[in-house]
């Protein structure tokens, strides 16, 4: 019997409204310090079908898109940055505005804290300083930092230090909202926030040598989650193709855990 031909990749926009496995809300609604200007930014994960891997042209790591202020990554990409303490990523994770989420996406979630280590204090940091010189470059230019810019950098390091001494990561800023909202405003005068920055960033110092975190995230527990969720979608795909002479053989690695055929 002649196997079917294989079918037309779809889109980027299609991998996003079709494979979509979680999707949520970040930006300044997801921090508590939405004001009625504020834009509603969509995070979100894809998991792009195994059998797109498997074509010379590899789907997309990311996606942006299709709606306005949309960005999507495909599974193994967010999981790639998330492992090495992105903050976005990290962010992403734990934002409590969740707009969807399937089977994969729960178990993605679930992983959450496999992802913690103190790792997240060098990268927090670095984001941290490589913004801070942005601000200091806009005060000699201007006289004033992009105060916008401030606050959010204000409310990262204070996340940095509360997920070092707690070990969880939380988004909204609770209590510190109106102070921050002052700061975008330019109520808050430069020496106040950089004072601010600087004693956030030595209380991030110090719970950094005592965070009850793990030195590294937990690899193999979310490569054991990739790997089952890349042999779930082969599987998927195998039950919508008609037999050919090469797929008994295709079939036996993938159900038997992609060991060699003989």
């Amino acid at each position: 019997m002649t196997p079917l031909p294989p079918p037309t990749p779809p889109t980027p926009e299609d991998l996003v409204r079709d494979h979509t496995v979680y999707s949520c809300v970040m930006g300044s609604r997801a921090f508590g310090l939405a004001t009625d200007g504020s834009d509603t930014d969509r995070r979100g994960v894809f998991l792009a079908p195994t059998a797109l891997q498997w074509r010379f042209a590899k789907p997309p790591t990311h996606v942006e898109g299709p709606a306005e202020e949309q960005f999507s990554w495909e599974l193994e990409r967010f999981c790639e940055l998330a492992l090495r303490a992105n903050p976005n990523i990290l962010e992403c994770l734990h934002s409590p505005l969740v707009e969807h989420v399937d089977d994969t996406g729960r178990e993605l979630l679930s992983l959450r804290r496999a992802f913690l280590s103190r790792q997240a204090h060098q990268t927090f940091v670095r984001y941290a300083v490589a913004q801070r010189k942005k601000l200091d470059a806009d005060v000699r230019r201007h006289g004033a930092p992009r105060w916008k810019h401030a606050m959010h950098l204000l409310r990262l390091v204070t996340s940095c230090r509360d997920l070092l001494r707690t070990g969880e990561l939380v988004l909204d800023v609770g209590d510190a909202r109106e102070r921050l909202l002052a700061v975008k405003r330019g109520e808050v005068p430069w020496p106040e926030v950089e004072a601010w920055m600087a004693r956030l960033a030595a209380e991030a110092d110090d719970a950094a040598a005592r965070s009850p975190l793990p030195a590294e995230p937990d690899r193999r527990a979310v490569e054991d989650f990739l790997f089952r969720t890349r042999r779930a979608s082969a599987l998927r795909a195998l039950e919508t193709l008609q037999a050919g002479p090469y797929d008994e053989v295709v079939e036996r690695v993938v159900r038997g855990g992609g060991g060699p055929v003989r």
